[in-house]
């Protein structure tokens, strides 16, 4: 007998599939925020939002950690943190540096900017000169959702400096 996938059904003849329509909606926001590489339990402080933030990505973030997003005003260590950023913001080093006293030693930062074509686009070269400057390397990028791509800035492994 073949192994079952968590939440799917199995018909007479073998086949799997899925349980319900809504369990492959929490699936979709878990793949959402699972992409971020983010865990149950796990808190996350979210800076730059705005009204024109993916509000599906911040549900889903929420839904898989099960905890609330943290402002940028919360004090408190944290596993993870989201910026969203815009290429009118201001200076990336100085925002990537405010981003760095509460993250937990082998934290990440995702920055989040608006993809190609849309308004306050930042081109990658920009994340690129930033990051080592603000004591930080791009390890990877990902199209997070519909209209924002994510780079993953993390701490060198011989931790910050």
């Amino acid at each position: 007998m073949p192994a079952r996938w968590p939440g799917s059904l199995q018909t007479m003849e073998g086949t799997e599939v899925g349980a319900t329509a809504e369990s492959a909606a929490d699936q979709s926001a878990g793949t959402l925020a699972g992409r971020l590489g983010l865990r149950a339990g796990q808190v996350v402080q979210e800076f730059g939002y705005d009204d024109d933030v993916d509000e599906a990505l911040r549900s889903a973030v929420e839904e898989l950690t099960g905890n609330e997003l943290a402002d940028e005003d919360v004090q408190d260590v944290v596993d993870a943190a989201i910026y969203w950023w815009r290429e009118e913001d201001g200076d990336l080093v100085d925002a990537l540096v405010d981003a760095l006293p509460n993250l937990a030693e082998g934290g990440v930062i995702w920055l989040l900017t608006p993809k190609s074509g849309r308004p306050g686009h930042v081109e990658p070269s920009e994340i690129e000169d930033a990051a080592p400057t603000a004591g930080l390397h791009a390890t990877s990028t990902i199209s997070a959702c519909r209209d924002w791509a994510g780079t993953r800035l993390a701490t060198p492994k011989g931790g910050r400096r």
